[in-house]
């Protein structure tokens, strides 16, 4: 059985960082598109950073130059640094797999077939 476990959240000050890990057991990932996505209170999920199983890297707009997103297939595990956090980046956040997805970077959430249970991140002004 495929698990996809995520940690790294937490409380933490505006401008801070954290850095969120995704661990992938029962397959390994070297193949799989990962991606990050949070929801917010009342919104929809939305794509916070896509990665390929090559290393090709997507981000969304409010990500992009704060967040990045990097993958150690050996560990089976995909990170997300996150700095200069915002009180609009509080959210749960999902880590997201779709297995034997050679090169390919998935931007919707459609695309993904596996994901984890979530883990909260809370920036505080």
């Amino acid at each position: 059985q495929v698990q996809l476990v995520e940690s790294g959240g937490g409380l933490v000050q505006a401008g801070g960082s954290l850095r969120l890990s995704c661990v992938v057991s029962g397959r390994t990932a070297s193949s799989a598109a990962m991606g990050w996505f949070r929801q917010a209170p009342g919104k929809e999920r939305e794509l916070v950073a896509a990665i390929s199983s090559g290393g090709n890297t997507y981000y969304a707009d409010f990500a992009k130059g704060r967040f990045t997103i990097s993958r150690d297939n050996a560990r089976n595990t995909v990170y997300l640094q996150m700095n200069s956090l915002k009180p609009e980046d509080t959210a749960v956040y999902y880590c997201e797999g779709r297995g034997f997805a050679y090169g390919m970077i998935a931007t919707k959430l459609t695309e993904y077939d596996l994901w984890g249970q979530g883990t909260q991140v809370t920036v505080a002004s």
